[in-house]
């Protein structure tokens, strides 16, 4: 059933459709007119939607009344690829290695979303039709913040109403475990900047008289944290919603997270908030995380300069109900505070987006848990996820409807890193869900 649907996934997983690059541009455009034309083949109207960066891509079925309408989404534009030496193999040429696919992309988000495109292409080969209507939008922006989908969302919101989102960008806990993710982190970036002197200047004439901006930027990136990891910016646990019983019940029953992440960073020990398991601090503590540090001279050898600035990238992941804007307005405060005055401060706003949560037992939640069970012959887990779609909060602020996130991503898939990969069987699987998933969602 499988091969050619591989060789589609083999064939969208060849565009290099990196978002962030300029030059890639064309790359995402001809990604977006593959998607488009593949959609079109197998019957849907289908649109290509221009913006004012990426396009968005929308095919639909045609509606009837007494059917509930299901919004799939998903994002063809990925990750730059650097460090691009660590790849075994071109990051943009498909290599198939021990039942896994090895390509920038394959589980980051095309993998998925191609298993849902595919499923639907069986239905409708078997059926004519699908049980729902159908509504599937592909974007091309995801990983630099979908900063044009939700202007798209509320000028196209009649259009684009539905009973419910259906989106496979997460994870599972561990291979062939279903796994429903009812709750995403928000996210908040921000950039600092200390600047020094006009020009770099020798440190042996003016060390020990003037500040080091390097020097400086570390006191402020150590300020953020407690030596045990608790984030010390004043009013940031604030509004932080408290861990249920029962889901602090329901993850003790997973396999074993710390085990999971120690080996799969390769780290000696694991470090966090004090109080909280591996899988509470990932899933359902805010972090401050240091994602890009430089200043001064980073050549071989020495070259004895007090740098003319330094620079910090911060993202902060936020869980419910933190508010974004209220915690980049208290990161600001916090390096207000504490930047001496021998040096000055520029702090620049990057991307945010809110925190999400959905009951898993509504009505929709409990058929996406049949849909998974079926697929997998095994009970759902139920979980929340560190990562960010800032979108899903977009989908219930404009269209007014909950998301059901299906990840069929496994936790050494090597997202946003050299190797990314997925599994075939994944990949089977979701063609499998998909189908499973909208039958179910028509009678629920």
């Amino acid at each position: 059933m499988s091969t050619p649907y591989l060789e589609q996934l083999l064939t969208v997983l060849r565009f290099p459709s990196i978002s962030t690059d300029p030059s890639h541009a064309g790359d995402v455009q001809a990604n977006a007119e593959w998607l488009a034309a593949k959609l079109t083949e197998i019957g849907l109207g289908t649109k290509i939607y221009p913006t004012a960066g990426h396009p968005i891509v929308v095919a639909r079925n045609a509606a009837r009344p007494g059917r509930p309408t299901v919004l799939l989404y998903g994002h063809y534009d990925v990750q730059p690829v650097d460090p691009l030496e660590q790849w075994v193999s071109p990051p943009f040429e498909p290599r198939i290695e021990g039942g896994r696919i090895f390509a920038r992309g394959s589980t980051d988000n095309k993998g998925q979303h191609m298993a849902h495109l595919c499923g639907i292409t069986e239905l409708l080969s078997r059926h004519g039709d699908l049980p729902v209507n159908l509504i599937f939008l592909l974007e091309g922006e995801e990983e630099i913040g979908s900063p044009n989908l939700e202007p798209f969302l509320k000028r196209y919101q009649s259009e684009l109403a539905c009973d419910i989102v259906a989106i496979s960008d997460t994870g599972m806990v561990g291979p062939g475990l279903p796994t429903f993710t009812y709750g995403l982190r928000g996210i908040a970036c921000v950039e600092v900047t200390v600047h020094g002197p006009v020009i770099d200047l020798h440190s042996g004439i003016f060390g020990g008289s003037v500040a080091n901006p390097n020097t400086m930027l570390a006191r402020l990136v150590a300020s953020v944290h407690d030596n045990e990891g608790r984030i010390l910016i004043d009013g940031l646990y604030d509004a932080v919603r408290p861990l249920q019983e029962w889901e602090r019940t329901a993850w003790a029953q997973l396999p074993d997270g710390a085990a999971s992440t120690l080996e799969l960073t390769g780290v000696p020990k694991l470090f966090g908030e004090p109080g909280f398991t591996d899988y509470e601090r990932r899933w359902a503590r805010p972090t401050a995380e240091v994602n890009g540090i430089g200043g001064g001279y980073q050549g071989k050898g020495s070259k004895t300069v007090i740098p003319q600035s330094a620079f910090a990238k911060f993202s902060f992941r936020l869980v419910p109900d933190q508010d974004p804007q209220d915690i980049l307005a208290k990161v600001q405060a916090h390096f207000a505070k504490h930047c001496p005055d021998t040096v000055r401060l520029d702090v620049y706003m990057g991307h945010s987006g809110k925190p999400y949560a959905m009951d898993p037992n509504s009505k929709f939640g409990l058929a996406a848990r049949r849909a998974l069970e079926k697929t997998f012959a095994k009970p759902t887990a139920l979980i929340r996820e560190g990562g960010s779609i800032p979108i899903v909060q977009a989908f219930r602020d404009v269209l007014n409807a909950e998301t059901l996130l299906l990840g069929l991503a496994l936790p050494d898939c090597q997202a946003h890193a050299p190797n990314e990969n997925f599994p075939v069987e994944n990949f089977e699987a979701g063609i499998v869900l998909n189908q499973h998933l909208l039958e179910a969602l028509a009678s629920a």
